[in-house]
This record gives structure tokens, C-alpha cells and sequence, in this order.
């Protein structure tokens, strides 16, 4: 008797479980909180603490020779201390071609090197080795895909056949979390240097514009007849703006509410087109110095 009742509320926490682990705003939330995750990995410094900025007197814009990729994949993680023991030890230098979470096919370059003749084809196989690739992007260092994954909940809720802005709207809600934990962070460095300061490794891990973009311009597009996801999408780029004092940040968010409003103008009648025009000059205001 007391394995049966312990069986039964077995049972109902299962059920009670399943019904939350299938609800969409409980899989937009879990989106959220891996990819922050990613972020405090990536970016483990405060956006205040400045990194000293080293200068390096070497041409970095030459690069003489490409390294091919020799398997197809995506990009899920990139060894960045190994590239740059690696490029220290064969004293040259190298530049990431691809970011993280792009398609490589094989055989297009993967990384270009200066002084490449001082590389052997075992020590350009070691270069490729500090590379992960697979099938499928995951949330191991691309913190895109985390983003991608809430804007592609997003498109399938405002499109005609599911109409339901109410989810569109709580992804908005997390895309906005995102990015202002994005942007309280240090960017990843993208040059590493070797201890004389000469850069030995150029890589670029994070595009905080074409993160925005990724973030906010599909669901500005597809939503331009939805008031409630487009007065969202203004109280986003709000409460991004108020949270960082980076003016050119905050220029750029008022140049995507702008696009927000535009879109919107010869869709919506002007009545309802004021509550959005108040946002916008609120946002106006931030960006004055």
C-alpha cells in the first residue's frame, strides 16, 4: 500500500512536471537563464573593469597564408588559450576567419596566418585541434544561438497561423534580460597577446550590433500590424538604454525604435500610433549628453 501511494504521487509530480517542462514561457525562461550562463562564462568581467589596453607595433593586417578547415561543421567552441600557446611556440601570428556558431564547410579557410612558413602540416593540424565542430550549433560559447533559439518562439507565435502575441511578447521580455546582462559585461578581448605585448591572436567572439540585430530585427519586421509586440519591443530598447550610459548604445537602440515606429505608421491608425511615439521620445531624451 505505501509503494502504491508513493507510485501515485510519483505519478502526479511527473505529470506536474511535464505540463510546466512543455509550457512555452517555461522553455523561453530555460533558454534564458543557460544563455546567461554563457555570457558570465564568456564575459566573466564587469563592464567597469577596464583591461589594459597593450599597442602592438606589427602589421596585423598581413596575413600570407589560409588554414582549410578539413571537416564541415558548425563552430561550438573555440580553444583560445591553446591558439595563443600555439601561436607563441611557432612565433607567428593568427586570425580566426569564422566566429563561433558558423558553418565551416571543408576545405574554406578557417584561420590565416602570418609567416605561415614556419608552420609544418603537423603544427597546422594542431591549430585546427583547438577547434570543436559538430552537426548543430549549441550553447557551449555561442551565446547567438541562445538568442536565435527565443527570436524562432517568437516568429512562430506572432505568425497568422498561431497568433499569439502574448508569447511573442515574453520573449521580447527575455531578449531584453539578455542583452542588458550582455551589455553590464566586458567584451571579450579581440586581439591576445603574448607577454612581449605582440598580438598573436585575432578572434572576435562577440558583435554586440549584429547580437541586437539578432535579437530584435526579425520580430521587428513580422510584427509590424501587432501594437502590443511593437510597444514591446520600445519598452525594451528602454529599459537597455536606462541601464548602460554607453551613448552610442544607446544611439543605437534609437535607431532600431525608430525602424520599430516607421514600420508601423502606415499600419496602425494614429491613435494608436501615440502611446508608441511616447516611448520613442522618452528613448530621444537618453541619447542627449
Amino acid at each position: 500500500m505505501l509503494l502504491a501511494i508513493a507510485c501515485v504521487g510519483l505519478l502526479l509530480f511527473f505529470i506536474h512536471h511535464i505540463s510546466q517542462a512543455i509550457s512555452v514561457n517555461h522553455i523561453v525562461a530555460r533558454i534564458a537563464s543557460e544563455t546567461e550562463v554563457v555570457i558570465d562564462d564568456v564575459m566573466p568581467l564587469p563592464r567597469e573593469q577596464r583591461r589594459l589596453e597593450l599597442s602592438d607595433s606589427n602589421d596585423l593586417g598581413a596575413w600570407d597564408k589560409p588554414v582549410l578547415s578539413d571537416v564541415s561543421g558548425y563552430i561550438r567552441f573555440v580553444d583560445t588559450k591553446r591558439l595563443l600557446d600555439l601561436a607563441i611556440s611557432y612565433r607567428v601570428k593568427v586570425r580566426v576567419v569564422r566566429r563561433i556558431g558558423q558553418f565551416v564547410p571543408a576545405g574554406t579557410p578557417l584561420l590565416m596566418v602570418y609567416k605561415a612558413e614556419r608552420l609544418s602540416p603537423e603544427h597546422i593540424g594542431q591549430f585546427r585541434g583547438a577547434f570543436d565542430f559538430g552537426p548543430s550549433r549549441t550553447l557551449q560559447q555561442d551565446i547567438e544561438f541562445g538568442i536565435l533559439q527565443i527570436v524562432d518562439i517568437a516568429l512562430k507565435a506572432i505568425s497568422p497561423a498561431v497568433n499569439d502575441p502574448t508569447t511573442a511578447i515574453s520573449c521580447v521580455d527575455h531578449l531584453s534580460r539578455l542583452l542588458i546582462r550582455l551589455i553590464s559585461r566586458e567584451m571579450p578581448e579581440p586581439l591576445l597577446y603574448d607577454l612581449k605585448g605582440v598580438a598573436r591572436v585575432s578572434i572576435r567572439l562577440i558583435d554586440l550590433e549584429r547580437l541586437l540585430d539578432s535579437a530584435f530585427e526579425q520580430i521587428r519586421m513580422y510584427s509590424k500590424t501587432d501594437i502590443a509586440v511593437s510597444m514591446r519591443l520600445l519598452r525594451a530598447f528602454g529599459d537597455i538604454a536606462a541601464t548602460t550610459q554607453d551613448l552610442t548604445l544607446r544611439r543605437m537602440l534609437l535607431e532600431r525604435a525608430k525602424r520599430v515606429v516607421a514600420g508601423c505608421e502606415h499600419r496602425i491608425d494614429t491613435e494608436k500610433l501615440k502611446p508608441m511615439l511616447i516611448r520613442l521620445t522618452a528613448l530621444e531624451r537618453l541619447t542627449v549628453a
